[in-house]
């Protein structure tokens, strides 16, 4: 039997509606893993350090996706739950134009200024010219990029979190077998490594564009809509929390590749790189969580359930304190291993990340809450508070603390304010749950 937005959640049917979201994104973390893995055993450390170099640049780029999904998938939700089914479906369909339009200024934009933004950050000679290959390769796919973060968004509203989750499994297992083939069979290097990803987020974003063109069994179907300056404009506040949430990691990523490159040099960067591929996939829980959550709370918010409200968020903390407990432990248990899989071959560069995952692994207990409050906002249609959440927590915390930090206790101190913008952050999320409690109801 399915279960439907406007169904009593307990937390078996909590976890069973979300379980579908969280693997869909903890997937899509690991296949972009294994091309890190690839990169970085079979064509080399610099070429490794040069991926994840630019990649903060592209994601800020595909992070359009994330706003559109999230902030349209809110609007979309709340008005399928008070009874307007054919205007959420035209309101599905323009977002969903619209974002394409956009992914193709995108990638125009990019592939143009991908050198001189590159330099600017600091790269230069191989790592430089890596970054641009590596980059212009993938900005190529970036409006199937930004389709394929939408859709992860909106299938769950769309109540097919499953069928979310097998686009995002054919994409992986794409990527993976092209990774193989490309880099370690026909040996074609950074190249091979870019065009495999492409080629994976063409099928994770074209596949659903497919799907919701045709006749369909879910809530949701592209067809014939207008122009409707009011709902994209009240789609960028409500995702503006996700945008302006991508955009602070990114440019934060940016800033510590900086700090990384004046206090420990490439290899700090490199390591940095491997902490934030398992970061992907641990932090893709929370997210996938609160994604999968987010149209069952802007639903019952349309409905005016308090009662449901309430109970969503008392569950919700608790699930997200298992989980982070579960993910502190692992993270810890498994710094060593997980980082022999990446750079295994270099001695020093394994002790470096090793040391990092020990004081990064705490970060684990805290930063769910704050992606949850973050989107537990934006499923209430309450952009500003949202994006506020996002912002201390990424782009004024971490960019302080990553400035100031490095001051006193050098290289450590750049893995240790991440944990400490973590916990600053739950705080100020505290504040504005307690705060907003009386006007929601929760």
């Amino acid at each position: 039997m399915n279960i439907q937005l406007s169904d009593h959640f307990n937390y078996k049917k909590l976890l069973k509606f979300t379980f579908p979201t969280v693997i869909m994104l903890v997937f899509t973390s690991v296949y972009g893993v294994v091309d890190g893995f690839f990169v970085s055993n079979f064509v080399g450390k610099v070429s490794f350090t040069a991926v994840n170099f630019i990649m903060p640049f592209l994601m800020i780029l595909g992070s359009l996706g994330f706003m559109f999904g999230t902030g349209g998938g809110a609007l979309i939700a709340k008005t399928m739950g008070e009874g307007e089914i054919e205007k959420a479906n035209r309101l599905f369909s323009l977002i969903v134009y619209i974002s394409t339009a956009c992914g193709i200024v995108m990638a125009v934009l990019g592939i143009l200024f991908v050198r001189p933004i590159a330099s600017a950050l600091g790269a230069e000679g191989t790592l430089l010219e890596d970054s641009v290959t590596y980059g212009r390769i993938i900005l190529t796919a970036i409006p199937a990029f930004i389709l394929q973060y939408e859709f992860q968004c909106l299938f769950a509203t769309a109540e097919k979190p499953t069928l979310g989750l097998y686009v995002t499994v054919a994409a992986g297992v794409t990527n993976m077998v092209l990774d193989a083939l490309f880099v370690a069979v026909f040996r074609w290097g950074l190249e091979g490594a870019a065009a495999a990803t492409a080629i994976s987020q063409c099928v994770g974003g074209v596949i659903p564009l497919i799907y919701f063109a045709r006749p369909n069994s879910s809530l949701l179907r592209l067809g014939r809509t207008g122009f409707d300056g009011r709902a994209l404009g009240q789609t960028c506040e409500n995702g503006s929390s996700e945008l302006m949430s991508n955009i602070s990691m990114s440019i934060v990523s940016m800033l510590y590749n900086a700090q990384l490159l004046k206090y420990a040099g490439e290899d700090g960067v490199a390591a940095y790189g491997v902490l934030m591929y398992v970061s992907m996939i641990f932090q893709a829980i929370f997210i996938g969580y609160s994604v999968g959550t987010a149209p069952v709370i802007g639903y019952h918010y349309g409905a005016e359930n308090s009662g449901e409200l309430k109970g969503l968020l008392k569950k919700s903390f608790v699930l997200l304190g298992i989980f982070a407990i579960i993910m502190f432990v692992a993270a810890y248990v498994l710094a060593r291993p997980l980082s022999l899989i990446f750079v295994g071959y270099d001695e020093g560069l394994l002790s470096l990340t090793v040391r990092a995952f020990s004081i990064f692994a705490f970060s684990f207990l805290f930063s769910g809450f704050a992606i949850f409050g973050s989107s537990f906002f934006t499923a209430l249609n309450n952009g500003p508070v949202s994006a506020a959440i996002s912002f201390v927590r990424t782009l004024v915390f971490q960019a302080a603390a990553v400035l100031i930090f490095p001051l006193f206790w050098k290289v450590d101190g750049i893995w240790l304010s991440i944990v400490v913008a973590e916990v600053m952050a739950v705080m100020v999320t505290l504040l504005f749950l307690k705060g907003k409690q009386k006007v929601y109801r929760y």
